[in-house]
């Protein structure tokens, strides 16, 4: 069952992350996932929106989810932070 407080602590901490640059694993159903890599743009009310790099062209695109999409795992967003960063800078 969901929970009204779950639902705000997901938006409260996606909105602290605003401007990061996040992975994406989203589950499109019968056993296909897709990775994306791209910046937290924005935060909304009830969805939030991430702007990935197109994989053929030198552009952007934007993607919005809503925040039940993590409650229920059809979407799992990983964080990088400044050690990973330095840390992939030297491999």
């Amino acid at each position: 069952m969901m929970l009204r407080q779950d639902l705000s602590q997901i938006r409260r901490d996606i909105e602290e992350c605003v401007g990061e640059k996040v992975k994406l694993k989203t589950n499109k159903g019968r056993r296909k996932t897709v990775i994306n890599e791209g910046v937290l743009e924005d935060a909304y009310s009830s969805v939030f929106v991430v702007r990935v790099k197109n994989a053929f062209e030198n552009s952007f695109r934007r993607i919005s989810y809503s925040y039940t999409d993590i409650l229920t795992q059809t979407v799992e967003l990983s964080f990088y932070n400044e050690v990973e960063k330095e840390q992939s800078q030297f491999i």
